[in-house]
């Protein structure tokens, strides 16, 4: 695992693999904004922003120097932002900690009316309709954990992004390791600043 966080970073992995969290995470300890692919795709109502307006918006994100970004979405943009970051962090979490944290979470979320982004509700029965992937996340998760595992991991291999340095976390014991190390790398340099807002969202 590397010790240093990049310029411009994006933290991957499946729903509740932690990356909305280590985005947060990260930003506290660089300064870099930290802002999720989620909030910039989800309109109110679960509308999904219209394509281009969504590249457009990942392209502004993206524009600075530094910046944090959280979430994958890798067929709609990842021209746009993978091409201008020097890290991406992966969070390869175990497929029984991302249910148990799915089921948890939407629970959560649906008994204290948390609203998402500025714009929309969970429904926690909506996830038990295990049959329709459009309304279930855990659905969705069962269906696509495997396949998208074996997709990010092409992804570390593709030459095209030879110019990123990976970062692959397996555990949350992982992830506390590597940030205390990114703690470290920050002190050591005496670059420590206040973190800006983040756009929440999921992790």
């Amino acid at each position: 695992m590397a010790h240093a966080c990049g310029e411009r970073v994006i933290v991957i992995g499946p729903s509740c693999s932690g990356k909305s969290t280590l985005g947060d995470q990260l930003q506290a300890l660089t300064g870099a904004p930290h802002t999720e692919l989620d909030a910039l795709h989800w309109e109110p109502g679960w509308t999904p922003a219209a394509p281009e307006c969504f590249r457009e918006r990942v392209r502004a994100v993206t524009a600075s120097e530094r910046w944090i970004l959280s979430g994958s979405y890798i067929a709609q943009q990842a021209d746009i932002s993978w091409a201008r970051a020097d890290m991406v962090v992966w969070m390869d979490m175990p497929f029984p900690v991302v249910l148990a944290r799915l089921i948890t979470r939407s629970w959560r979320r649906a008994r204290s009316k948390e609203l998402l982004w500025g714009t929309n509700y969970e429904r926690f029965w909506g996830q038990l309709k295990l049959w329709d992937t459009n309304q279930s996340l855990v659905a969705f998760t069962v269906k696509t954990f495997w396949s998208r595992r074996k997709r990010d991991y092409a992804l570390t291999q593709d030459p095209r992004w030879a110019h990123i340095t990976f970062v692959r976390l397996r555990s949350s014991r992982d992830a506390a390791t590597w940030l205390r190390s990114v703690e470290r790398s920050v002190q050591a340099a005496g670059a420590i600043v206040p973190g800006e807002t983040s756009t929440a969202g999921p992790g």
